[in-house]
């Protein structure tokens, strides 16, 4: 398996959430290629297999991306391309290292370039129920020598507000002005709430993400959808309620919620990137991240030792400059191949 060709063929296929088919197929084809098992499961997610014991490995990506083509061209040792970081470069470095790594007695690795991460998380959901692994990577941007521990929550929000339409001379509160104060309310709430936690993945972080309105002549109404980053140790429920206290004739819709999830440092997964890390000459390090991933909604099920690992800078996730260092790559692909002969 060319390894670089293997990533650059999966930028080459633009797979925005819902449009995954041809980047998944091509996968697929790389793993059967590769000598693994490989196909496409019930929900659109590639599947490859290599071996048959009973530990089970499970490296599992996303291979959709968000919206946004990005040329695809190589300067140097930088490859551009929109997944370049989140999060082809990781998935392809999954294919790439199980290729590497070859068989493993008594071992099952299964890669998996899960469909809608950046949507629904239809294909991690899938993978939660038919899947019991013993050990699980999953695969978001890290650097080579860095291994995440951890993710916050999430929660997402839509507010609908309606009044009487006045003249502008008037002393009445718009629809707008409404929702703006609810808006300040949920950020003064939330300031609130971190008073004393000076850590980001410990504070509630709020973010509008859409804001609209419009009228029919005699009643005008104000919508805005907005999203609470939030930490280990608060229920949804409780979110929720920081949100809603604020509500002031108006409707609030808690729309979608996950809760934060962090593993645990001291296992054997842990121990052997760290061991990887440092043969390749790495000072290794942990991190935890302020967004979410698909370990929010498996590792709570499946119980095993898990981490998230993969090449690439996060801070150009989602940005029109998508990159990733070919050499970073090659060298997280080196490293995963020995985890997975050691672990």
């Amino acid at each position: 398996m060319n390894e670089i060709e293997l990533l650059e063929g999966l930028l080459q296929r633009y797979s925005p959430t819902l449009h995954e088919a041809e980047a998944v197929n091509y996968l697929v084809a790389q793993m059967k290629a590769a000598g693994l098992e490989a196909c496409v499961d019930e929900v659109g997610n590639a599947v490859g297999v290599l071996g048959a014991g009973p530990r089970e490995i499970m490296m599992l990506g996303h291979i959709d991306t968000v919206p946004g083509f990005i040329e695809v061209k190589r300067e140097d040792d930088r490859l551009y391309g929109r997944g370049a970081v989140d999060a082809k470069g990781p998935l392809a470095c999954f294919a790439a290292a199980t290729a590497l790594a070859g068989a493993r007695e008594g071992y099952r690795f299964v890669v998996i370039g899960a469909v809608g991460e950046e949507g629904d998380s239809r294909g991690a959901l899938y993978a939660r129920d038919h899947y019991q692994p013993d050990r699980l990577i999953i695969g978001e941007p890290s650097s080579w020598d860095r291994v995440t521990l951890g993710y916050k929550g999430s929660a997402w929000f839509e507010y609908e507000v309606k009044r009487t339409l006045a003249h502008t001379s008037a002393n009445v509160e718009s629809a707008c002005q409404a929702a703006v104060n609810f808006w300040n309310r949920v950020m003064e709430r939330a300031t609130q709430w971190n008073v004393g936690r000076l850590k980001m993945f410990d504070q509630i972080i709020p973010s509008l993400r859409m804001m609209q309105s419009q009228s029919d002549g005699f009643v005008e109404t104000a919508q805005l959808k907005f999203n609470l980053r939030v930490p280990l140790g608060i229920h949804l429920r409780e979110v929720e309620t920081l949100a809603r206290e604020p509500v002031v004739e108006a409707v609030l819709r808690m729309v979608e919620g996950c809760p934060a999830y962090r593993a645990e440092k001291n296992t054997p997964l842990v121990r052997s990137f760290l061991a990887a890390i440092r043969r390749y000459e790495g000072t290794p390090s942990f991190t935890v991240k302020s967004g979410t991933s698909d370990m929010n909604l498996v590792a709570p099920v499946w119980q095993c030792p898990t981490v998230a690992y993969g090449p690439g800078d996060s801070d150009l996730d989602h940005t029109p400059h998508e990159h990733i260092l070919i050499s970073e790559y090659q060298r997280a692909i080196r490293i995963l191949a020995d985890v997975l002969q050691t672990v």
